[in-house]
């Protein structure tokens, strides 16, 4: 994505020239102004201020900066979630979740998160993951036995795998910034997406066990299973489609996206739960999403490129290296700072202003491009649910009219357990990179 200019590199002292824009973006940050507008004032700021670069290249780069074919998917994946929860697709989605782990003491808690999981197939987005099973879990998950705030916890803490498990808009456009196949990235996210997942089932079978929350007696039933299975075969088929298309190689993940709203639209209309009136709702929802993303994407190749010319990247490598050097410690204050970011930022900003800073830092530390993305999109997606900041922590909120601080409270051992993961793979990159050797 980024082609940065190759002139003769500028010899600047980062002194006010710099710190003094980036004070101010940060105090922009603080105040709530949108992100894309940080980024684009930002960027002006610092090429008047040091001049290494013509101020011309701003209007230029930001047309290079949406101009990605992987970009399209990002819309496509937010409209077939919104598809599927207009059908009522994901309800089947979750009756085969419910099916397949209802049958354990802590069935339904369970059947949420893989339901959770499921959903983030086929959405790509925490937020959208955390508002679709939200609505159709909580309230339940209160019937049979949990209070309030531990269900709205569950929610937030399953709808993180939004991020996490492919196909992701996160690794989307983590591989446009870092010019990494997306599809590659995906690949690589598989097993990492699926720990995350098998962490926040365990965990909260661990506290039922505990609190005793839930009391299911049913049991496994392979019928019932069947049952939902059959049921539930037009979502399902949206989930092989893109799993299926994308790891086979029979479809890029823009592909995957474009056949997978085709699909969901005709079993809508089959179904007769899709109606012509329920398309501008659908599509103003998804270009909500993209519009969102695609500015913060263009104002950050200008931005980027200017961190680049004056070497911002090497000199924090320098200034974190003068510290320490040694390698554990430096990986995790890494997946520190993402934690704080991701509880303050969504991903997409977080993404474009942070990983070309903290890349260099990670190849002197020895990571490899792909783990350094794992690990990276993993370590947000825990500040997502990290007290008192985590995003989805107000989401919930948001839906249920829960207080933020009882959700957070409830949170604490599934951010403990995801963390546990993201140490995991830090310190074991083979768990990213087995399918790509």
């Amino acid at each position: 994505m980024y082609q940065l200019y190759t002139q003769q590199q500028a010899v600047i002292d980062l002194g006010w020239e710099f710190n003094g824009p980036l004070l101010v973006m940060l105090l922009m940050i603080i105040m709530a102004v949108p992100i894309w507008v940080v980024l684009g004032l930002g960027s002006i700021a610092i090429l008047l201020t040091t001049e290494v670069l013509p101020l011309s290249l701003f209007g230029e780069a930001l047309f290079d900066g949406i101009d990605a074919f992987a970009l399209i998917a990002v819309p496509l994946f937010i409209l077939t979630g919104d598809v599927l929860v207009r059908t009522g697709l994901s309800e089947k989605l979750l009756d085969v979740a419910d099916a397949t782990v209802g049958g354990l003491r802590s069935g339904f808690g369970t059947a949420t998160i893989l339901g959770c999981g499921f959903f983030a197939c086929i959405s790509g987005s925490d937020a959208a993951d955390a508002a679709a099973i939200g609505r159709m879990t909580i309230d339940r998950m209160v019937k049979e036995g949990y209070p309030k705030p531990y269900a709205c916890a569950l929610v937030a803490s399953g709808a993180c795998t939004g991020i996490l498990i492919p196909p992701s808009i996160a690794y989307i456009i983590i591989g446009l910034v870092l010019g990494i196949s997306s599809s590659t990235l995906f690949l690589a996210a598989m097993i990492p997406g699926v720990l995350i997942l098998l962490s926040i089932m365990l965990t909260n079978i661990v506290l039922n066990r505990i609190h005793n929350y839930e009391r299911n007696e049913l049991g496994f039933s392979f019928k019932r299973w069947i049952t939902a299975v059959i049921r539930g075969r037009h979502a399902l088929l949206v989930v092989v489609i893109i799993l299926g298309g994308i790891y086979s190689g029979v479809f890029t993940p823009t592909e995957a996206a474009a056949v997978a709203v085709v699909t969901s639209i005709i079993i809508g209309f089959w179904k007769k739960t899709l109606q012509l009136s329920d398309f501008p709702k659908m599509l103003a929802s998804s270009a909500k999403v993209n519009g969102a993303i695609v500015p913060i994407i263009a104002m950050s190749l200008p931005l980027a490129q200017t961190l680049a010319i004056l070497e911002v990247p090497q000199a924090f490598v320098q200034v974190m290296t003068s510290f320490t050097d040694d390698p554990v410690i430096l990986t995790l204050i890494i997946i520190g700072i993402l934690m704080v970011a991701g509880c303050v930022m969504e991903t997409t900003p977080n993404i474009v202003i942070l990983s070309p800073i903290l890349l260099p830092l990670a190849q002197e530390i020895g990571f490899d491009d792909i783990h350094f993305c794992i690990v990276m999109v993993t370590s947000l997606g825990v500040g997502f649910i990290t007290p008192p900041l985590g995003l989805n922590l107000f989401v919930v909120s948001g839906l249920t009219g829960t207080s933020v601080i009882h959700i957070a409270g409830r949170a604490v051992p599934y951010v403990l357990a995801m963390l546990s993961v993201v140490i995991l793979l830090a310190f074991v990159p083979e768990l990213s990179l087995w399918a790509l050797n």
